[in-house]
């Protein structure tokens, strides 16, 4: 049976006029009449007597309404329903972030969405420096907040959220610890601390570059597998590190020196997740991320925020 003949049906015995029946339907007087004459037909009797000047049912009309009524309507409230779960947005969302700068918007994402989306938790954890894809890949994660650049075949980017300039970590005795800025031709000779692990080529590269934009050498320094174990290590003279420019501010210590770098391209943090791997959840944190960012200066107050 055509669903259309039940609705024009039900919604004639409420409103007994087939002009209004008509506007309610958005259908044409004629359509509305030819789905109760067709239901008539299927059910072999009339089920309402129409004069000039008003429609009314029938006690067969009147059977059948009763009848119908409860099932059309629970039908109606079962695929409202399925809508709503299918809009839901719920469970445990597990968001990595890489650096302190990366975990504050995290956790400025999460707190929002305990607002508005009380039904998801967002648990948050920090990505290991030394495998900053592992854990994403092998499902510890469903995303990411994590600095760029990316370019993994089996994991999405979404857009840059927020860029910042980098500094120069050195010991507080350093020959370059007194200076107001530096360039990258300034690190020829500083060996620069690196990361062991299974890294890309490419992010290696930028993090920690082999020569300066000249093409002078830069010296490479002891590898470490964190950043607290970086730090130690440019406090003790064992060497450099090239870091984002809120570190000045997240891990400021008296034994070292954050000199601002004069150029090369900036650090930019975005999300990402496993290809074909986004959801509801994954999209709402990803938009709620991009707010957020519009909102936040990173520490070299030059940067900017949210782009797309």
């Amino acid at each position: 049976m055509d669903q259309s003949e039940l609705h024009s049906f039900l919604v004639l015995t409420e409103e007994l006029h087939f002009g209004r029946t008509a506007d309610r339907l958005r259908l044409s007087r004629a359509r509305v009449s030819q789905l109760i004459q067709r239901l008539e037909r299927r059910v072999g009797a009339p089920l309402f007597t129409r004069t000039s000047r008003r429609v009314a049912l029938t006690p067969l009309g009147i059977r059948l309404r009763d009848d119908l009524q409860p099932h059309y309507r629970g039908i109606e409230d079962a695929l409202a329903r399925a809508v709503t779960a299918a809009r839901a947005v719920e469970g445990v969302l597990h968001v990595g972030f890489s650096t302190p700068l990366a975990g504050e918007m995290v956790m400025k994402a999460t707190e929002r969405l305990r607002v508005t989306h009380p039904e998801l938790v967002v648990e948050v954890c920090e990505v290991p420096l030394c495998d900053p894809y592992g854990m994403l890949r092998r499902g510890e994660y469903d995303m990411q907040l994590t600095d760029f650049p990316s370019h993994e075949d089996d994991l999405t980017r979404g857009p840059t959220l927020l860029t910042e300039g980098r500094v120069l970590a050195v010991a507080t005795g350093h020959r370059l610890a007194g200076r107001s800025r530096v360039t990258l031709d300034d690190l020829a000779g500083v060996p620069l601390l690196t990361v062991a692990g299974d890294l890309p080529d490419y992010w290696l590269e930028h993090q920690v570059p082999t020569r300066t934009p000249s093409g002078l050498p830069i010296g490479r320094g002891p590898s470490v597998t964190n950043f607290q174990e970086a730090l130690t290590l440019v406090a003790g003279g064992q060497g450099a590190l090239l870091a984002g420019a809120h570190v000045a501010l997240y891990h400021g210590r008296p034994s070292i020196s954050y000199v601002p770098v004069e150029e090369g391209t900036p650090l930019g943090y975005g999300l990402m997740w496993r290809s074909g791997g986004s959801n509801r959840a994954i999209e709402l944190f990803g938009r709620t991320a991009h707010e957020v960012a519009r909102g936040m200066v990173p520490a070299d107050g030059v940067a900017t925020g949210a782009r797309r």
